[in-house]
């Protein structure tokens, strides 16, 4: 498992809204030069977690981003999940069924089965007001 960029500024960003929810809707502009990222990646990771959900987006002026619902709301592993991060530790639990054809026999994969769901309630437990804190 090893969460992208993409993942991990998906969730800068929502805890960047969400400290700053009083100021209305913010610009990409001005969520980039916090954020320390180009304003085109901002713009298509603002995309995403705007088909997905978690943002609310206006045009013209005065226009921007905002957190859609409360940040408690919001898991990491939800957000993560909607950025197409890959939790599984490995390859074959990535897919539903397992298709290995060793899973029958395989000493270790009840091992990296608990190592998954150990994964994936950790990040199930943490929510974008969590990290706020």
């Amino acid at each position: 498992m090893l969460v992208s960029t993409r993942g991990r500024y998906a969730l800068r960003f929502l805890v960047d809204l969400a400290e700053n929810q009083g100021e209305g809707y913010i610009t990409t502009q001005e969520l980039a030069e916090r954020q320390e990222v180009s304003q085109k990646y901002a713009e298509r990771l603002l995309a995403m977690l705007s088909r997905n959900g978690f943002v609310d987006s206006q045009h013209g002026r005065g226009g921007g981003y905002r957190l859609f619902g409360l940040p408690e709301s919001y898991s990491v592993s939800e957000v993560l999940a909607a950025m197409n991060e890959e939790l599984a530790p490995v390859a074959c639990l990535t897919c539903s069924p397992n298709t290995c054809p060793r899973a029958e026999k395989c000493r270790t994969l009840p091992m990296w089965q608990k190592l998954g769901g150990m994964i994936n309630d950790f990040f199930e437990g943490i929510t974008i007001a969590d990290l706020m804190r």
